[in-house]
């Protein structure tokens, strides 16, 4: 066991050209790692509380590093994280801010693997792990928060169900991407990106849905495996409180409208997953469209648990959906994340490891992924911080089962 020497903390960039919080953790062996938190735009009422990048680098200097340094051993990633919570001292990281506490948090976790020579996700999960990998989640038409005058639906995502590995999944989400461009050009459709690098055309749902149709059934002709469709929905994002409706481009929906409609694309469309089709404090409303779909889909909640383990325990009691969402920067720690993503397993939910809208070059979800053997990992499909996780994922899977 070594402690912790040093934590170095500064502003970077995310890929929104935002910035964000990086942190270096260094151990009195030599022991190194890095690690940047992500930002949503699309953030949960009930996350953990992200500050202004200097603010929480100060106040994380302040509170938080004196408890870590010479104090705690690296390779207790439990202890790590609750010295972060005590130097906090709120339920919601308001004081030390979220990405200050993530960043660490990641970064200690790979200094204590880089003590070991294990690779990180060997670290985290053990020594048996690295069997299972995710089946990576690609956005590839977005509109909602990420993209203005796009689709209402936030997120149109490929998932390669029927892939025999990662790296043939991760190719057939790029090939998928790479078809709707050809498509919209066909149509004579301009589209930029979005936020996650997803195409971002000024088209209705309707035809978001043809193009993702057509172009999954293009590439599974092509690599020879099933790709269905998924979606984020971002429901809490068109719910009007005032109103009590969902609000779409042309088009409102009452709650029992709303769920009558996810219903029906989730037969019409055959979608493998559905996340946060309704508002963010609506269990209720999660349960019903669970019991109508739940036995040939994922009815994932993000802003409904915020990786919360007493929300999505409150989900549970309900029967609200049957998979989490999972970003450790929504909670704060990675102790805090993994007790999610266990709590979910135990309770037959699927956890899907997540990326955020505004993300770095970091990996650490790709080996988060394979430590606690998520079946599904959300990271984008192209764009050079999407790619980072996803090319990592195809260097561990290469190093375990040597493709």
């Amino acid at each position: 066991m070594t402690l912790v020497s040093e934590v170095r903390l500064r502003q970077v960039l995310d890929s929104r050209g935002n910035r964000t919080v990086e942190a270096d953790v260094v151990t009195e062996s030599g022991g190194f790692g890095r690690a940047a938190a992500p930002s949503g735009a699309s953030t949960g009422e009930y996350e953990a509380i992200e500050l202004n990048p200097s603010e929480a680098i100060a106040s994380a200097r302040e509170h938080a590093v004196p408890r870590l340094e010479g104090k705690v051993f690296v390779g207790d990633q439990r202890d790590v994280d609750r010295t972060l919570r005590a130097a906090d001292g709120t339920d919601d990281f308001s004081e030390i801010g979220a990405n200050s506490a993530v960043a660490i948090s990641m970064a200690a976790s790979k200094a204590a693997a880089d003590v070991t020579g294990a690779p990180l996700y060997q670290h985290l999960g053990g020594a048996f792990r690295g069997e299972e990998f995710p089946t990576p989640l690609g956005n590839v038409i977005g509109g909602g928060e990420h993209a203005e005058d796009a689709t209402a639906i936030q997120e149109f995502l490929a998932a390669p169900v029927g892939a025999p590995n990662v790296q043939d999944a991760v190719f057939a989400n790029a090939a998928v991407h790479q078809e709707v461009h050809d498509l919209l050009t066909e149509r004579d459709i301009a589209a930029g990106k979005g936020d996650e690098g997803a195409w971002a055309p000024s088209i209705e749902d309707d035809e978001a849905f043809e193009l993702m149709a057509e172009a999954t059934d293009s590439v599974a002709d092509e690599f020879g495996f099933e790709i269905k469709v998924g979606l984020d929905v971002a429901g809490a994002e068109m719910y009007d409180e005032d109103d009590e409706e969902y609000v779409y481009r042309e088009t409102t929906r009452s709650t029992d409208e709303q769920i009558e409609y996810i219903a029906d694309l989730v037969d019409e469309y055959d979608l493998a997953y559905v996340e946060d089709p309704l508002d963010e404090d609506d269990y209720a409303g999660f349960a019903e469209l669970t019991r109508k779909v739940g036995d040939r889909t994922l009815v994932c909640g993000d802003d409904l648990f915020v990786t919360n383990v007493e929300r999505l325990e409150t989900g549970i009691e309900q029967d609200a959906g049957n998979s989490i969402l999972v970003k450790p920067n929504q909670i704060g720690t990675l102790s805090d994340a993994v007790d999610a993503v266990e709590l979910a397993v135990q309770s037959g939910y699927q956890p899907v490891i997540s990326h955020r809208s505004g993300e770095t070059e970091d990996t650490t979800i790709a080996h988060l992924a394979v430590a606690t053997g998520a079946p599904y990992i959300k990271t984008g499909a192209v764009g050079g911080e999407r790619t980072a996780k996803l090319n990592e994922l195809i260097r561990i899977e290469q190093n375990v089962s040597r493709l």
